[in-house]
């Protein structure tokens, strides 16, 4: 038995040991090697490994007036200011629409020593909004596909003929606003967007529809304009946007998916964590409790709370607040009715809670702002009111759900300058988050006029000759 153990080990050790270390080896070595190469890939293509990368703007320049050619899209890499959002920069950055050369800079000159840029101010780069407003308020068009007074379903295509009210009145208003408004165009030639002017709160409301009906309703509504006129059909409803501030707004377009990824929506849940809405494509209508009258102001002495949020525990993340900080002294978090006015908490706190509920919004952010709190935001993945324009970092504090239970430390950490920045720039912005009718200047309207004529194209398809009223 010995004699055979060691006749086996002399075999294998010695006539056959080369072969099988070369069976092993080459296998090995090119699993290696192939490793290595696939980990050097990564290296230079994905930005998982570069801590301090910024993010990528989709820049547009729009050909000089007269000009057929496509539009030119540029890829620039914002190496100085990582919380530049898109339309920090022009769109449309070569000449305006009347020929007038632009005098728009790419990004801010001036910087911190260690070359982010810091910036203070309520607007992105202040500069170039007032002249870009200017100009969407001269020339902006929008197109409304008409409807009479007699359609049996005037009630949701035409504007309400009362003053809107309610949790989510930003809908009507804007719609109300916008059809009385020297944006509407009649000649379609000249409109540079297509406004769909059905009403999700009022579908939603109406018995010969309600929530179950929506999506039938916008579904047929599409196919019928679509074939009655050429404009939906030439960009696939690119052109095209639709208001609505109830969340079901989102889902009425299960059966449209051509108005979901191609049209603009501009609703209250803009959430770009779920699927249907697409940041930059699509823009957020603030929510926003109608109010009258100019907002009050109170002096910082007399704002003695901490924090303040009260509402219903309807999701996760307010029910992670509420176990946190139901009895703390100085964070009020109150679940139900309060016994003291609203307003009273809102006026007395120096921070407003405005917390996920069912969807990111609330009219939380529009409260605070005008009551002259410093709103602190946790809600995930919310897109947020005009970032496009608005630097939310000069006027608000935006915690992660998951840092709920070092709130008061986070809120204690900032400084009373800090502060004193944050209040002085929330009464500058509230004018922004508040409705009129007839619209004022930089209210609400005019904002969200803007956030579309951002989004508008550069290049217009022509009209077939028997559409266009000039032919």
């Amino acid at each position: 038995m010995a004699n055979s153990t060691r006749l086996l080990y002399s075999l294998t050790h010695r006539r056959f040991s080369r072969s099988f270390r070369s069976f092993f080896f080459i296998p090995t070595s090119l699993a290696l090697v192939t490793s290595l190469f696939i980990l050097f890939y990564i290296f230079t293509t994905s930005t998982l490994f570069f801590s301090n990368h910024k993010p990528s703007i989709l820049h547009l320049n729009q050909p000089l007036s007269g000009s057929s050619s496509v539009p030119q899209i540029n890829i620039y890499n914002n190496t100085r200011n990582p919380f530049v959002h898109v339309s920090n920069v022009s769109r449309f950055n070569e000449n305006d629409r009347d020929g007038r050369e632009s005098q728009r800079s790419l990004w801010p000159q001036s910087g911190s020593s260690d070359g982010l840029y810091e910036n203070n101010e309520v607007f992105h780069v202040k500069d170039i909004f007032p002249e870009d407003y200017k100009q969407m308020n001269r020339s902006f068009k929008i197109y409304v596909y008409p409807h009479r007074r007699n359609d049996p379903f005037a009630n949701v295509l035409l504007p309400v003929d009362f003053e809107p009210g309610g949790n989510y009145a930003s809908e009507s208003y804007f719609k109300k606003v916008l059809m009385g408004s020297h944006f509407i165009t009649k000649n379609p030639a000249k409109a540079d967007l297509f406004f769909l002017p059905f009403s999700i709160s009022r579908l939603r409301h109406d018995p010969r529809i309600g929530v179950g009906g929506i999506q039938d309703f916008i579904r047929d509504y599409i196919l019928n304009i679509s074939r009655k006129y050429p404009f939906w059909n030439r960009t696939g409803g690119a052109d095209h946007f639709y208001a609505a501030c109830h969340s079901i707004g989102r889902s009425a377009m299960e059966k449209s998916w051509e108005v979901k990824y191609n049209a603009i929506q501009v609703v209250c849940s803009s959430s770009y964590f779920l699927s249907g809405y697409i940041a930059h494509k699509d823009a957020c209508l603030p929510q926003i409790w109608p109010r009258k009258g100019d907002p009050p102001n109170l002096a910082l002495s007399k704002r003695k709370k901490l924090a303040f949020f009260a509402g219903a525990v309807n999701s996760p993340v307010r029910e992670m607040l509420l176990h946190s900080w139901r009895n703390d002294s100085e964070i009020f978090a109150h679940s139900g009715r309060l016994k003291t006015p609203y307003a009273d908490a809102l006026l007395g706190s120096k921070f407003c809670l405005h917390v996920k509920g069912f969807e990111v919004n609330t009219a939380r952010i529009a409260d605070s702002l005008y009551y002259g709190c410093v709103p602190v935001i946790i809600a995930n993945h919310y897109d947020l009111p005009f970032a496009d324009i608005l630097n939310w970092k000069s006027f608000s504090v935006v915690v992660s759900t998951i840092d709920i239970p070092l709130l008061k430390k986070i809120l204690k950490g900032i400084s009373s300058d800090q502060y004193l920045m944050f209040q002085k720039n929330v009464l500058e912005v509230r004018k922004h988050f508040q409705w009129h009718h007839p619209p004022v200047d930089y209210d609400a309207f005019y904002m969200v006029m803007y956030e579309l004529w951002l989004r508008r194209t550069s290049v217009r398809v022509p009209l077939p000759a028997s559409m266009n009223p000039n032919h």
